[in-house]
């Protein structure tokens, strides 16, 4: 899926929102492949945002048929630092912190860098809520995948 002048990449632009944190979240990535958008969305209805933006970038490399060279556009600097920094010393102390505490959302960077594989990713932080019309479009994206999770809400409608 590519956005204009970057060739035969996809692009992708991913976002997590949570109402509470915990409470009900909902995460969404739009791919773009040769002026083509597909968009993927989905919630939880107990998560944390780190577990939704985590999320969001895995189900949306997951959504790619085929090895691609993929530019992923995040807001979140938990996920670009955690993909691009961190991980590496996680995985080599075990999915331990340097202060020997468990990592956070383990098993979601594992999924992650399983979801990874195939492709070649090259990660961009974009300030969230700064006008950037991805993200804003992807943001809302997010917050409507997560409304059916919020209290009060008929349990039949979560899952569509």
């Amino acid at each position: 899926m590519s956005a204009k002048g970057e060739g035969g990449n996809v692009v992708i632009h991913t976002d997590g929102a949570c109402s509470g944190n915990p409470g009900p979240g909902g995460w969404a990535a739009i791919l773009e492949f040769k002026g083509v958008e597909k968009k993927v969305c989905g919630g939880e209805a107990e998560t944390t945002n780190n577990r939704m933006e985590l999320t969001a970038a895995i189900e949306a490399l997951k959504a790619l048929k085929r090895p691609a060279h993929v530019v992923l556009h995040t807001d979140s600097q938990y996920l670009k630092d955690g993909i691009t920094a961190w991980v590496h010393n996680w995985q080599r102390n075990g999915w331990k912190t340097a202060a020997k505490k468990p990592v956070k959302n383990a098993e979601l960077w594992q999924e992650l860098l399983a979801a990874m594989k195939p492709h070649k990713v090259d990660w961009r932080w974009v300030r969230g809520h700064a006008g950037d019309e991805m993200n804003e479009r992807v943001d809302k994206l997010a917050r409507e995948a997560m409304k059916p999770f919020k209290p009060g809400k008929d349990a039949s409608a979560a899952g569509k």
